[in-house]
């Protein structure tokens, strides 16, 4: 007796306008670390209809638990392939679930942005780029007194850096949402209300 062959799957591509699942979207968190964009994407979430959070940092510890290691590079948004496996994630996730994905990362190489934006939308997904901000001594506090990941080197180092990209490219290419005198909850819904006004 011949074997029978299961067909070919075909995956379902998102779009803007997918029949299945209706309009799809990205709604990405960025800013430096310890601004509160884990914190605010979790709220974030249940105000948009149809919201999930997705984490890119998730694909970065896949890529730091291969073995033998790949090259150190201090970063893993420095590996080649967190940029697209990021791209690739979302839009299996979201062809397979649609809705909104709220996906909080930092982002401070505009060529990497750039990578991933452009990734997106060659597969014709929207995406509504969010940039957390607070005054320098607002955010050095937070790092200082976070009562759950504790006082950060890491996090301080990232500061300076967040700057030069805020003046040089990243408030210009994104939705800038002060936090510096702003309780979270407010924060998340101020970005709800921006999604959900253009999506009306």
């Amino acid at each position: 007796m011949r074997a029978r062959h299961a067909p070919p799957v075909r995956p379902v591509l998102p779009s803007r306008s997918d029949v299945r699942y209706g309009p799809v979207m990205i709604v990405w968190i960025n800013g430096t670390h310890g601004v509160g964009k884990t914190t605010t994407s979790r709220l974030v979430q249940p105000l948009l209809p149809d919201a999930r959070v997705l984490d890119p940092e998730k694909v970065g510890e896949t890529l730091m638990d291969v073995r033998p290691p790949l090259p150190e590079s201090g970063d893993f948004q420095h590996w080649d392939p967190w940029r697209p496996l990021v791209v690739e994630t979302a839009r299996q996730v979201l062809a397979f679930a649609g809705g909104t994905l709220v996906m909080p990362q930092t982002v401070l190489v505009e060529r990497y942005w750039r990578e991933i934006a452009d990734g997106f939308a060659a597969h014709g997904i929207p995406v509504r780029h969010f940039v957390l901000h607070a005054e320098e001594e607002t955010l050095r506090d937070r790092i200082q007194n976070d009562a759950v990941m504790g006082p950060s080197t890491f996090r301080s180092s990232r500061v300076e850096p967040y700057a030069e990209a805020a003046r040089t490219w990243l408030h210009a290419a994104a939705e800038v949402v002060d936090t510096t005198d702003t309780p979270p909850e407010q924060v998340a819904r101020n970005i709800a209300d921006a999604v959900l006004q253009v999506a009306r």
